[in-house]
């Protein structure tokens, strides 16, 4: 699936008022912390992780990341662009 696609389909999704942003960073920060807290339990407390959770948690995040986007007209495919040019100025050694 295109990022775009995504995008667009993801926001059928979205319900809210003019806080839509404020509710998208939220929930942002809340799935990501979730995903920070599979990882934390698998690393320092030896839980099993599991990956099905963590995969759910981070299409939440996906899905949050897609929103914040689609509400400031950013073309999600356009973060994923730009992104991999950050990475590859970063580490050009890496490409």
């Amino acid at each position: 699936m295109e990022f775009n696609d995504y995008q667009k389909k993801a926001n059928r999704t979205l319900f809210g008022n003019e806080q839509v942003l404020t509710n998208c960073a939220l929930g942002l920060a809340s799935e990501s912390g979730q995903v920070v807290d599979l990882v934390k339990n698998y690393t320092f407390h030896g839980k099993d992780l599991n990956r099905e959770e963590l995969t759910k948690e981070m299409g939440d995040v996906l899905w949050y990341l897609s929103q914040v986007a689609e509400w400031a007209d950013i073309p999600f495919e356009q973060v994923a662009q730009e992104n991999i040019e950050t990475l590859n100025q970063r580490y050009p050694a890496n490409k």
